[in-house]
């Protein structure tokens, strides 16, 4: 019998890091430059694209220094989901609750803190999926 896959073919995927930053039980979130190619407008968790070459962890800090202007002390890798958007993305997800320097907004509209709770605030789907995995491992651990 043969079965067409359910699945898209994954191997085309782009891969992408997603930086959940956390002070004091909120998290910052982005509203997306209208210049954006992908989500214009959309209030999302920041990120962006693993460079060729690059590995993940070296995607991370590169992407939080030109889109935030810190430097990640302290980060942790919690889930990683497929996004489809202009093009399918892979995006790897991490905990970032300790860096140096002062948030700056490089390449968003604008930028904002909410409660961690505020699920609603976010505009993607797979964004509030991973603040929902992150939820559920805190507790979890607690």
């Amino acid at each position: 019998m043969n079965k067409e896959s359910v699945l898209p073919d994954l191997s085309a995927a782009c891969d992408c890091v997603v930086f959940l930053l956390v002070r004091n039980g909120q998290m910052l979130l982005e509203k997306r430059s209208m210049l954006k190619t992908s989500g214009p407008g959309l209030v999302s968790m920041p990120g962006g694209h693993v460079d060729p070459g690059e590995n993940y962890e070296q995607a991370l800090l590169r992407e939080i220094q030109e889109e935030l202007g810190v430097r990640p002390l302290r980060w942790q890798h919690f889930c990683t989901l497929y996004y489809q958007t202009a093009e399918l993305q892979r995006n790897h997800y991490y905990l970032v609750d300790n860096w140096q320097g002062e948030i700056q907004c490089f390449e968003a509209e604008s930028l904002r803190w909410v409660g961690l709770s505020d699920v609603e605030q976010l505009d993607v789907l797979e964004d509030r999926m991973a603040l929902q995995a992150y939820q559920q491992l805190i507790a979890t651990l607690s």
